[in-house]
């Protein structure tokens, strides 16, 4: 029996062209094609080995086997999952549906969440980071275009002095310039010199340390306005047995780490009001009737003023850096008369920003090795080498370092790492600029998991193929590759599984549509 790699080894066909002929002229062609469907759009799939056996749910038995040596090209394909849209975009498409589930349930319901939820206090806030340097940006002060991602209008001068001087390096400290929004110059420093880039990695690097204790304020505050307005604490037993009293109200929270063009990120979170059921801990109730959405934005805004932390000390830094939010702190309601944001569009806005990286600063990196970072890392190039070397600098191994870890202005022990040197990490995640946190976090409770909705598919598919319900397929599987065998493979592939994205999508508007309808003649 021929192996895959034999028929196209050297000669047998040559371009992409000739490969898809030699493909689509194979008796098994339409087999081939459903055998690689559940990863036909995967840029880079992974080819799996081994024995899949059919087995009888209630007594385990088992009933069949098969080889992946029996199926097309002897693998089973698997698509890579990953959710970045520079790296896969149909897995990144398929991530970026399950994100716009996850945080459009926890605003309005479905999929188990009560729709009780779409009553409870919500505000969609912005986090941002703050300056380390001037940078070239854009600013319109009047919008006249109808859609800010297509934004023409005319834009106020980059940064205008009326005494435009220059820097201590010589550099000029203002620019005149009307930048377009595709302007390369945007997000670089007027001054290389002048900016932190130190500073601005560790800053990406604690952003998740800041942000979790300023929701731990959030809370604290809002605890402290129940007990001044005599709402009594709420008594719960936990799953061990211990009674514990706890604050009548908590806060629920979706997350996206948003890349700046600078390369400092940002978050954008929506923070939900939830109360506490004493009968049912995990119950979505509404918040208690004292606490609205006022209180929850005055609460939102101090944490952001008061809370900072402080990193442990470092041999470039004795006294560490202080990690704070930026001045620029929004805060919006959703759902409200106005309509100009609604549950739909944030789902939708933080959906597209959980498939992104690096890009927003025009590139995108692969995880930086020492073999290879003196491609990347340069202390006297530009804005991203110098950030790559500030990285890879700070992240080196040191051994005269003495942490008790990163203190906070409400004068508590921090919860950072203690290791030797708590800024090894910036090594690992110096292609993401120090960035190492997840780009979509949320509250355990505040909506369904993405593990439920990937069940959820898995589940379709199979009714999909017929397979009965009373047996289950096991795999005992071992990874022999990634990717199509040939380009021409990969064209096959994601033709066809953008075919069937766009036979879904017509259909689903059909089935719109014939409701629309029915609705208007009822």
């Amino acid at each position: 029996m021929s192996t895959p790699l034999d028929l196209y080894r050297p000669g047998v066909a040559a371009g992409r062209d000739a490969q898809v002929l030699h493909r689509a002229a194979m008796p098994a062609f339409s087999g081939w094609l459903e055998h690689i469907r559940p990863a036909g759009g995967c840029a880079r799939p992974i080819r799996l080995t081994g024995t899949l056996a059919a087995v009888e749910r209630d007594t385990g038995r088992v009933l069949g086997e098969q080889h992946t040596d029996e199926l097309p090209d002897g693998a089973l394909y698997k698509a890579c999952g990953n959710r970045r849209e520079a790296r896969c975009p149909d897995c990144a498409w398929v991530y970026a549906g399950d994100a716009y589930q996850v945080v459009r349930c926890g605003l309005t319901g479905g999929k188990g969440v009560p729709a009780s939820v779409g009553r409870h206090p919500v505000v969609f806030a912005t986090f941002t980071a703050p300056s380390f340097g001037a940078v070239h940006h854009r600013h319109v002060p009047r919008h006249t275009c109808a859609t800010r991602q297509r934004c023409d209008c005319r834009s106020a001068p980059c940064r205008a002095r009326s005494t435009a001087g220059t820097c201590p390096h010589g550099q000029p400290a203002a620019c005149f310039a009307r930048h377009d929004a595709d302007d390369p110059r945007l997000g670089q420093p007027l001054c290389l010199d002048c900016y932190d880039h130190a500073h601005q990695v560790v800053w990406n690097y604690f952003s998740g340390e800041l942000w979790r204790r300023t929701k731990q304020a959030i809370e604290r505050h809002l605890a402290a306005l129940c007990r001044r307005r005599g709402i009594p604490l709420v008594r719960v037993v936990t799953a061990s047995g211990r009674v514990r009293w706890v604050p009548p109200v908590r806060v629920s929270h979706g997350k996206v780490a948003e890349m700046q063009r600078r390369a400092a990120v940002h978050f954008h979170v929506l923070l939900r009001l939830d109360g506490i059921d004493p009968d049912d801990p995990h119950a979505f109730v509404p918040p208690p009737a004292g606490i609205t959405v006022n209180d929850l934005e005055t609460a939102l805004y101090a944490a952001a003023s008061q809370i900072t932390v402080t990193t442990p000390p470092h041999p470039d830094r004795p006294q560490g850096w202080l990690i704070a939010w930026g001045e620029q702190v929004d805060v919006r309601r959703i759902n409200t008369a106005s309509g100009e944001l609604t549950d739909g569009k944030v789902a939708a806005y933080l959906a597209k920003y959980a498939t992104k990286a690096t890009e927003a600063t025009g590139h995108s990196f692969t995880r930086l090795t020492p073999a290879i970072i003196d491609d990347y890392a340069d202390p006297e190039g530009d804005h991203l080498p110098r950030l790559i070397d500030a990285c890879w600098r700070l992240g080196r191994p040191t051994h005269d370092l003495t942490t008790s870890g990163a203190t906070t202005t409400d004068g508590r022990q921090g919860s950072l790492d203690a290791k030797p040197n708590a800024y090894a990490g910036l090594r690992r995640w110096a292609h993401m600029l120090g960035f190492g946190g997840h780009f979509l976090t949320k509250a355990r409770r505040y909506s369904v998991t993405f593990r439920l909705l990937r069940d959820t598919r898995a589940t379709h598919r199979r009714t999909e193929d017929d397979e009965p319900a009373d047996t289950i397929t096991v795999g005992t599987l071992t990874y022999i590759g990634a990717g199509w065998l040939t380009d021409g493979d990969a064209l096959l592939a994601n033709t066809a599984a953008q075919q069937r994205r766009e036979s879904r999508r017509i259909g689903r508007e059909e089935l719109a549509h014939e409701a629309w309808l029915t609705g208007a003649a009822a």
